[in-house]
């Protein structure tokens, strides 16, 4: 038990020095220790091996060959097992970085896909420094008081949002070193300014950085960077990034003084990163599949498959917060090469068919795609390049399966790719997103279909055939 006391201080504290040979121990033992684990969940549901070369991929493809819809509630579960080690390795590399006598602000390099790798195997070998000690010293009586927590935060608030603007504005990039990166490093400079002059304590430090965090937010609505809904939605995780940040602040300070290139080194780190992170590979392809089961034949279904008629207003909580919804299809043409045309409430969906097999296949690409939502701002108009690349449709297929008694079952699908990290997050948002479009659109059809074998079947000739012995 001892052991295991001493090994949890040193993993989840912050006050302990890490060297190469204990950083190399713990990060290796449990490295090997979450793949383990990991590896072994995922066999156990899915019978499916997940092998070292694919757990270590960052874009998370092979996660999405494993992880069916099917098993998104395993996606979350293993989410949720990730966090502690995220904690364990943001901590241990900025620890690990003091203690060999780099800039504190190199520990950002843990949160770039790849990257990562590399810096972590050269924070192995390093060797350790003697760093610049800070005199004791005690906090000023209104140490705690909101000026101080305002003082503490609105620099760190400034960084955040000419973190953002760079990554939006400059890369058009809204991967980790943004939605990780940036709101770990928020917390740290919000924290690290509160004691700087003296260990104000973990609540002062943590309310600093959550402060620095809504004041950014505001800043990016205020300056039309982003929407309400959007960082509503990234909150939950940059709050904990920012907590996180806020413990590894107060210990910076409290131990250590910066050297002035090592201040400077967070003004150039963010960006370099954000420039890196921004030439790397695509963001795999998901696909999410929805079906129903309509009382009609595929030849009865298949021409409101093609093209339907208004949708009623839609009910749903997700579309009255602004989520673009299906409004009606029409197509132009007839078989491969025709367009369909799927109007959505923010624009039209051009599609060109690629397959044209009635009544059993629908296929199409997306040539081009309208925003997928409408932003809560003050602004009508938005400097937020997600709002048309964050989420991309490539292409989309129907597929009417003909079954006993006279009956369809209607398969839609969609694929799709998010250009933001982490994709497993926002990858939990868009396929709930999706699958409640093509809810909508499966039941638009299926009530026209049924309707049309209704009157179908109730048409005088075809009631004299049912009625002939």
């Amino acid at each position: 038990m001892a052991l295991v006391r001493r090994l949890w201080t040193f993993w989840f504290g912050f006050s302990q020095r890490v060297d190469r040979r204990a950083y190399a121990a713990s990060g290796f033992a449990l490295m090997a220790f979450k793949y383990a684990t990991d590896a072994a969940l995922v066999w156990s549901v899915t019978g499916a091996l997940w092998t070292p070369p694919g757990y270590l991929t960052p874009l998370l493809s092979t996660r999405a060959g494993l992880l069916r819809s099917t098993h998104e509630w395993l996606l979350w579960v293993l989410l949720a097992w990730a966090l502690p080690f995220v904690w364990v390795g943001a901590s241990m590399t900025f620890r690990r970085a003091l203690d060999a006598g780099l800039s504190p602000w190199s520990g950002l390099v843990f949160f770039l896909p790849i990257a990562n790798y590399f810096w972590m195997l050269l924070l192995c070998v390093l060797p350790s420094r003697e760093p610049l000690a800070v005199p004791a010293s005690q906090p000023e009586a209104s140490a705690s008081s909101a000026r101080a927590l305002l003082a503490a935060a609105a620099p760190a608030a400034a960084l955040g949002v000419a973190a953002v603007s760079v990554s939006v504005l400059a890369f058009g990039s809204y991967l980790a070193m943004l939605f990780i990166g940036t709101p770990f490093a928020v917390g740290l400079v919000a924290s690290f300014r509160v004691n700087r002059d003296g260990d104000r304590g973990s609540g002062p430090s943590i309310a600093s950085a959550q402060l620095a965090l809504l004041f950014t937010a505001g800043a990016l609505v205020l300056f039309a960077l982003e929407g309400v809904l959007c960082l509503a939605m990234a909150f939950p995780i940059a709050a904990v990034l920012a907590l996180l940040g806020a413990l590894l602040g107060r210990m910076v300070a409290s131990r250590h003084r910066l050297r002035p290139s090592q201040a400077l080194g967070l003004l150039l780190a963010l960006p370099l990163l954000m420039g890196v992170e921004a030439a790397g590979p695509t963001a795999p392809v998901r696909e999410v599949v929805s079906t129903i089961e309509i009382d009609a034949t595929p030849e009865v279904v298949w021409p409101r498959v093609v093209g339907f008629t208004e949708l009623p207003p839609p009910r749903e909580l997700v579309f009255a917060l602004g989520i673009a919804h299906p409004v009606r299809a029409r197509i132009d043409g007839e078989g491969v090469g025709a367009t369909r045309m799927c109007e959505f409430s923010t624009g039209p969906f051009v599609e060109p068919i690629t397959v044209w097999d009635p009544p059993r296949r629908l296929a199409f690409d997306v040539a081009s795609q309208p925003e997928p939502m409408h932003e809560t701002s003050p602004y009508r108009y938005l400097n937020a390049p997600h709002l048309v690349d964050g989420l991309r449709s490539r292409r989309g297929e129907f597929r009417l399966v003909a079954l006993p008694g006279g009956r369809t079952r209607l398969e839609g699908s969609t694929w799709y790719s998010v250009e933001m990290a982490p994709q497993a997050y926002w990858g939990l948002f868009s396929d709930r997103l999706i699958h409640a479009i093509h809810a909508r659109v499966l039941a638009h059809v299926k009530e026209l279909a049924e309707g049309d074998a209704a009157v179908s079947s109730n048409h005088p000739i075809n009631a004299r055939h049912a009625a002939a012995p």
